[in-house]
């Protein structure tokens, strides 16, 4: 605590300070609550929106409103919200965190201000991490709700449009993070605006909020189609991957050395940056895939594809692990979340990385997929209104809380002290060491009749483990991602005398460990750390797990020098220093250094991560800004606007910038360029050759313009007359233009991806990567505009009556995913290049500069 803590109280203390009067105002009302019948409690809802109706705010409410809720949970739950949970919901309410320790009944305090938000009509969501939690808690805290008169509902995966449309209608929907973006993804590619299946997003309360806002902030939301791309590239180039060897080099390159003229030495084939999770071929390396190839030049633009899938064939051997980042099940690759060690079914990573395991472990490999729309999490909830959210550990990223999500972190005191003992670090100097030491630990604590739960960051770990326990005859149970259908049942008898639980990072949160009396007496839960994980956040997660509601328990967590953490973060100096000290083998390790090492390995690595997600967010600012015009345009489309006065303007648009090309100002019209505007303009719109005429010859430029504008709506407007009925060109119109839109937009995508990825050389040139990409994005968006509006225009100029028109979708989907690849090393996708005097692929007949490009790719 520094000096300002100790004399004005911490950020928190001082914000509770303003709460505390409003809970004595809610305490007070306990009587009067009890007095009311069933009916008159109920009938309390229709009297709240009628005061909001009259004026009055859902703050005016709030004390009476929670007072309300209270008496309807003890009712209808046999549950009473102790005061720390309403100051929770208070919290949750002002669109803040709440974190609350792990035990303290996170799921009832969101039902405050739940039912207060949800008396606006709006519509609120409460968002969790799985469906389990999802269905769980509309069930459980749903009949409060619904006892109160208002309508729960809950999205599941396994839903159909219809069913969610009906669930977010309801005054309050249970939903995962991932349904619900998935499902605003969806709504922006709709047809019509009956398939949309969301409300306006007012109001949301995120479950373990830095799990959803931190953790996942990385890794956005991608709905895919499928590519006609061959898979038969990334078995070949898995063979190679196998052939080449690991080298090191002398040192990490950047700027300073390159303006030194340091050299930097490699050996072997190729090099990995571990901390950085990047791979990268040697000098030897790129002939030797030259080689096998048979080609002259890797760095040749077609030979960028070969480039691109031995770097991931390398990753997939060397950055990807089987049982820590990955299970195979059912001749599949299955994903495991590294933040809860859950299996991620139906999710696949992005830019061909899955495929590239797929070859390496022999399963049937599967098409690429290409982008049809994406978002991330920092910018699907930040379109909220008002977002609250709770989690029992969140004050380590307050400042990433605050500065991109506008969102303050309160710390709410507990209801019962927390006297859990919380020992030092055990350390040793390698693994075997370390493992030796947990399976004595737990041999004595099982002896004793102490339940132990034991958190592993990977599946191979708590494997091993439990092969130690086997041998040692120590019955017990193993969770992780192979088995996690038992989930619920194996956490919750984790507490009883006698148990023993190895777990990875899943058994962190969602269910709550009850301690018999026999547990409680032999000291609690006992927590064992096999691994100090990279943010702090997951180990308080697994400390918390003990402890819960004045609960007795104990935590320690046990390291080795050898683990990744302290192998790459940690100090070199520190390996040699005990090295020198010869300490003896299985002796623990006790010292203060260490302690600080491990604390200044984590805070680097969190300043890091910080680092890359912030910086992601402002390159995916650009992204999100141009999404935004791109959906309102398609919301206007889908909600049945007239497009004529815009198809207008895009016809005068064409009109204006084809003269704009072709004609100068200072040119008489003797010298304009008839050939050149004909080609620009002719095969959009299809007027008669325009040549020059004694008319012409007396006009200026903007006269000329004013009258082709004049021939160009004639036509249009003859085009309209070959319809017997004018909605029916309306209609029209909006079909082309949403067909063109979604079209134009995901190859805008495709085109974003890839400057996103080569920007980062421009740094090499003293340039700001991050201002070079913002100004060529939106440049790439006003090509995209034009783009829209010549394909707009081209195709209602051409369109015959006898042609049926509906309304499609513009690709089909084939899977909804996280791009996870994002969240490690970022790779070049490429797709096929167009050059300046191709035929455009729109097949208008004329050259790619001239039609759809006008500015050239290659």
């Amino acid at each position: 605590m520094n000096f300002v803590e100790k004399v004005f109280g911490t950020h928190s203390d001082r914000e509770l300070k303003y709460i505390y009067p409003i809970i004595d105002k809610i305490e007070k009302m306990r009587p009067m609550m009890q007095a009311m019948s069933d009916e008159e409690l109920k009938d309390q809802t229709r009297k709240f929106k009628e005061r909001l109706a009259q004026g009055e705010t859902l703050d005016d409410l709030l004390p009476e409103a929670f007072a309300t809720v209270r008496e309807a949970a003890k009712r209808v739950l046999k549950m009473e919200h102790y005061p720390v949970q309403l100051i929770g919901g208070i919290v949750l309410h002002q669109g803040r965190i709440a974190e609350m320790k792990t035990g303290e009944g996170k799921t009832l305090v969101s039902t405050c201000p739940a039912y207060l938000n949800a008396l606006a009509g709006k519509g609120v969501q409460i968002v969790t991490v799985n469906d389990y939690l999802a269905k769980r808690d509309a069930e459980w805290m749903g009949q409060v709700h619904e006892f109160l008169g208002l309508k729960v509902g809950v999205v599941l995966n396994s839903m159909t449009s219809e069913e969610r449309k009906a669930a977010y209608q309801c005054d309050i929907t249970y939903v995962t993070n991932n349904e619900l973006g998935f499902d605003y993804l969806r709504d922006n590619m709709a047809i019509y605006k009956e398939q949309m299946v969301l409300r306006d997003l007012d109001y949301c309360i995120i479950d373990e909020v830095d799990s959803v806002l931190i953790d996942e902030a990385r890794t956005p939301l991608i709905i895919s189609g499928q590519s006609g791309k061959s898979t038969k590239l990334y078995e070949v180039c898995d063979v190679l991957a196998k052939q080449l060897v690991r080298g090191e080099e002398s040192g990490e390159f950047n700027k300073l050395n390159a303006i030194m003229g340091e050299e930097i030495t490699e050996t072997g084939d190729f090099i990995v940056n571990e901390k950085e999770k990047v791979v990268n071929l040697t000098e030897q390396g790129v002939k030797k895939v030259e080689a096998f190839f048979h080609i002259d030049n890797l760095a040749d633009a077609e030979n960028l594809e070969i480039q691109h899938n031995i770097i991931l064939a390398l990753r997939a051997h060397n950055l990807m692990f089987r049982d820590k980042d990955y299970v195979v099940k059912d001749d599949e690759v299955l994903i495991v979340d590294e933040f809860t060690g859950r299996i991620m079914p139906g999710r696949r990573y992005s830019d061909g990385l899955h495929q590239a395991i797929e070859a390496k472990e022999h399963v049937n490999v599967k098409r690429e997929s290409r982008t049809l729309a994406t978002i991330t999490f920092q910018n699907f909830f930040n379109k909220y209104a008002k977002k609250g959210g709770m989690t029992g550990t969140a004050q380590t990223e307050e400042k990433e809380f605050r500065n991109i999500y506008g969102m303050d972190v309160i710390v709410i005191p507990t209801n019962r002290p927390v006297i859990r003992k919380d020992l030092n670090d055990a350390v040793y100097k390698t693994k075997k060491e370390k493992f030796h030491a947990v399976v004595e630990e737990i041999v004595k604590a099982h002896e004793k009749g102490q339940p132990v739960l034991v958190g592993t960051i990977t599946i191979e770990t708590s494997e091993m483990l439990s092969q130690m326990l086997k041998k040692r005859g120590v019955p017990h149970k193993v969770l992780n991602a192979k088995y996690h259908e038992l989930e619920a049942e194996i956490v919750a008898q984790a507490g009883i005398h006698g148990a023993v639980t190895i777990a990875t990072n899943m058994a962190g949160r969602g269910t709550d460990i009850k301690l018999d009396d026999e547990s409680k007496a032999l000291g609690g839960l006992k927590i064992i750390g096999t691994e100090r994980h990279e943010s702090r956040r997951i180990d308080n997660q697994l400390r918390g797990r003990a402890g819960r509601q004045g609960d007795p328990g104990e935590s320690r967590f046990y390291i080795s020098l050898e683990d990744d953490l302290m192998r790459l973060f940690g100090s070199d100096k520190l390996m040699s220093m005990f090295n020198a000290l010869g300490v003896p083998e299985n002796e623990q390790i006790e010292h203060k250094m260490l302690s600080s090492a491990i604390e200044k390995a984590q805070q680097k690595i969190e300043t890091n991560n910080y680092g890359i997600r912030e910086n992601l967010l402002k390159y995916d600012e650009v992204n999100n800004e141009q999404r935004e015009v791109v959906y309102a345009e398609r919301r206007q489309v889908l909600d049945g606007e007239n497009m004529r006065e815009l198809i207008m303007k895009m016809l005068n648009d064409i009109v204006e910038g084809a003269v704009d090309m072709s004609i100068s100002d200072e040119q008489t019209p003797e010298n304009w360029g008839f050939k050149e505007l004909n080609d620009l303009l002719l095969p959009i719109i299809p007027l008669k050759p325009i040549e020059l005429t004694d008319e012409i010859s007396k006009m200026s430029k903007d006269e000329f313009k004013h009258m082709l504008k004049e021939l160009a709506t004639k036509f249009y407007e003859s085009k309209e007359a070959e319809f017997p009925d004018a909605e029916q060109v309306r209609e029209i119109e909006r079909v082309v233009l949403l067909k063109v839109i979604d079209n134009k937009w995901m190859s805008h995508i495709d085109d974003m991806d890839q400057l996103r990825e080569g920007i980062g050389l421009q740094a090499y040139g003293n340039r700001d990567p991050l201002v070079e990409y913002k100004m060529n994005a939106y440049e790439m968006f006003d090509d995209m505009t034009a783009a829209i509006r010549e394909d707009t225009i081209r195709i209602l100029c051409h369109i015959r009556v006898e042609e049926k028109v509906e309304r499609e979708p513009a690709a089909k989907v084939t899977g909804t995913n996280r791009d996870d690849s994002a969240a490690r090393a970022p790779q070049r996708r490429q797709t096929q290049k167009i050059y300046p005097n191709d035929p455009c692929p729109c097949g208008s007949g004329k050259k790619y500069k001239q039609c759809c490009g006008r500015k050239p790719l290659a």
